[in-house]
């Protein structure tokens, strides 16, 4: 129905007036102009040492006429560079500039459609659509006749007056698409829009979308798009920024697309450069940034600041090493995802895991186990944990706390030791999740035990705990002051 819809608007709507009326100082731009820049963009926010940086030195432009994905693991950054550009976030240094002028507080020429939909749920479609024109003083008339057209034209012609709670998830993003594109904006801004809908569902809207850009009638003058999934950024983007987020968020490499919409996914070209990009993602970064820097410095040493832990649970991890080893010990990783129905995106932090830890390497585009790897897949339960508990202590912060319990007389700590320990380096929200991945590799280890209630990290003194600690071993971490740590 929408893309007959969509059929329609093209073929006997080209006289249609536009959706809202565009200030006479502000023409539409023409493609190639330069719409947003950043130059040496760095944010940081509030941490237990000062300020805590997530972006650095980041130098980016678009143009109109273009559509940019923001490509990133979860933890580079890249919605926090969506709402620099947008004006939402000040930045810390650096400039965020719209169509030359640096911006000082939210960007006039830009909307946002977010991840979860963000509607009002007291207003109806219409009135949630004409939001941003009535913030921006239009006639009530004028708006509501916008706001009628933008329902139509993203295919909800008929639900007007609904509320979103009478709607699927699919329809409220659309209602979101309404309402960022009724106000016309140069640049539409979109935070991973399609991730919390089904997969049907969000296959649909992605294509829509598109056609509705590729038909000259889109109401606005570029996209930029933040996205997790590679196939996305593939399918949708004429241009991929890829963020890295080691030790901080840098633009890792940038990808021209280059192929004709639409997107042919069976073709040798869309899967060379899912490759490509694919292997930018998942190869380890051998070189950090410092704030404010360009030039690139050698880690010296695994730290938990500079190496985080991936979110990926012990059964995960285990889940995809048996995988790999019933496919003779290697296996092509887009392969694989395709037939478990997933996106090579999802398979991601077990990956990065696997290599933490030793169990595997890549080869190209292959996953290849190594002798440790293929021992962790294929022993017992028992045989698992003595090897994983080896191998665990590569992983910086199970180090940290295993140590700290060890200098600790009692083997006791509080988890606030560790939280204020990693508060000079993640946000609140990525300490929970790098604790709460430690506990679970911990415990399976056998190495310490976690009591909720009181937020304490026991050692386990009968746990098989791998070898005894190598004072020569550069990635042994070791507590700064665990001895005299409170309880």
């Amino acid at each position: 129905m929408v893309l007959n819809t969509l059929r329609n608007l093209r073929a006997g709507r080209q006289a249609r007036t536009s959706l809202a009326h565009l200030p006479a100082d502000r023409p539409r731009p023409a493609d190639g102009e330069l719409l947003l820049e950043t130059v040496g963009l760095t944010k940081s926010y509030a941490g237990a040492d000062g300020e805590l940086p997530v972006l650095s030195g980041i130098d980016l432009r678009v143009r109109a006429g273009e559509v940019v994905a923001l490509l990133g693991k979860s933890g580079s950054g890249k919605s926090t560079l969506l709402r620099c550009l947008a004006g939402l976030l000040p930045v810390s240094s650096g400039t965020v500039a719209y169509r030359g002028t640096p911006l000082t507080g939210a960007n006039p020429g830009t909307a946002m459609v977010f991840q979860t939909f963000a509607l009002l749920p007291w207003l109806t479609v219409q009135q949630n659509v004409e939001l941003g024109l009535e913030a921006k003083g239009v006639p009530a008339a004028e708006r509501a006749d916008a706001a009628v057209q933008a329902i139509d034209l993203i295919g909800l012609d008929g639900f007007e007056s609904a509320y979103p709670k009478e709607l699927s998830g699919g329809m409220r993003q659309r209602v979101g698409f309404a309402r960022a594109l009724v106000v016309e904006p140069d640049v539409l801004m979109m935070d991973e829009p399609f991730s919390a809908l089904d997969v049907l569902t969000a296959e649909n809207l992605r294509g829509e979308l598109m056609e509705l850009w590729e038909s000259g009638r889109f109401p606005t003058r570029a996209i930029v798009l933040v996205t997790h999934n590679i196939e996305e950024a593939v399918l949708m983007a004429d241009r991929i920024v890829v963020l890295g987020a080691r030790p901080y968020g840098t633009i890792r490499e940038v990808f021209e697309v280059g192929l004709d919409r639409p997107r042919d996914r069976d073709s040798a070209a869309f899967d060379e450069l899912i490759d490509r990009v694919y292997r930018t993602m998942t190869g380890r970064q051998k070189e950090g940034r410092v704030p404010g820097r360009h030039e690139p410095v050698e880690l010296e040493k695994r730290t938990p600041g500079n190496t985080p832990l991936p979110s990926a649970s012990v059964d995960g991890l285990s889940g995809l090493a048996e995988m790999v080893l019933h496919r003779g010990g290697r296996c092509d990783l887009a392969d694989l995802a395709d037939d478990l129905g997933l996106a090579v995106d999802d398979l991601l932090p077990q990956v990065d895991a696997l290599d933490l830890l030793g169990f595997t390497s890549l080869s190209g585009d292959d996953l290849l186990l190594t002798p440790v790897g293929t021992e962790f897949a294929s022993a017992d339960v028992q045989g698992s944990k003595k090897i994983f508990a080896a191998a665990v202590r590569r992983a910086p912060l199970v180090g940290l706390i295993t140590n700290s319990l060890r200098s600790n007389a009692e083997g006791t700590l509080r988890a606030g030791f560790f939280r204020d320990l990693l508060a000079h380096h993640f946000t609140a929200e990525q300490v929970t999740r790098q604790l709460d991945t430690a506990t679970d590799w911990g415990r399976y280890a056998e190495l310490y035990s976690y009591d909720a209630e009181p937020e304490e990290y026991h050692l386990d003194e009968n746990g098989d705990i791998g070898e005894p600690d190598d004072p020569d071993d550069p990635d042994e971490i070791r507590p700064p002051t665990a001895a005299s740590a409170p309880r």
